[in-house]
């Protein structure tokens, strides 16, 4: 299914930049006319894959985020976060609720969220090369919704 509107966004991995990629995630996906819930589980999920890049791909330097917003024809929304950072080891243990290669105040629950807000999560991660992130989520469709 080809996508019927895109956008890229690039991030440094500054920790401030999480609320930019969350922000442009929420207007870009307001063209398919979400509820408020629908609002919130795109950006938490979002906010949760970046500050997983800029936390862990990135520990000890600035490094780059690409963000991909695609808008398809089922009224869906596929949102791609990739790093070029360290890359995750073992997905399959990442993906473990409470599993965290982060300092104390992490809590080792951020794929786990993204799962609970998207109807698809992808993780593809190679070691010394990065790692990408893809979420789906299909948007209920309500009366004046454009896409």
């Amino acid at each position: 299914m080809k996508a019927e509107n895109y956008v890229t966004v690039e991030l440094v991995s500054r920790s401030y930049n999480e609320g930019f990629a969350r922000s442009a995630a929420a207007c870009f996906a307001a063209q398919l006319d979400p509820t408020l819930d629908e609002l919130g589980d795109i950006k938490t999920a979002v906010s949760e894959a970046v500050t997983n890049a800029i936390v862990h791909a990135y520990p000890d330097e600035l490094g780059r985020i690409v963000m991909k917003l695609r808008l398809y024809p089922d009224h869906s929304l596929e949102i791609v976060v990739r790093d070029w950072g360290v890359g995750i080891p073992d997905v399959d243990k990442a993906r473990e609720p409470l599993y965290t290669t982060g300092s104390e105040e992490r809590s080792g629950m951020g794929f786990t969220i993204m799962e609970s807000f998207m109807d698809t999560v992808k993780v593809r991660s190679q070691v010394g090369k990065g790692t990408t992130v893809t979420m789906r989520k299909k948007v209920s469709r309500r009366m004046g919704s454009r896409v």
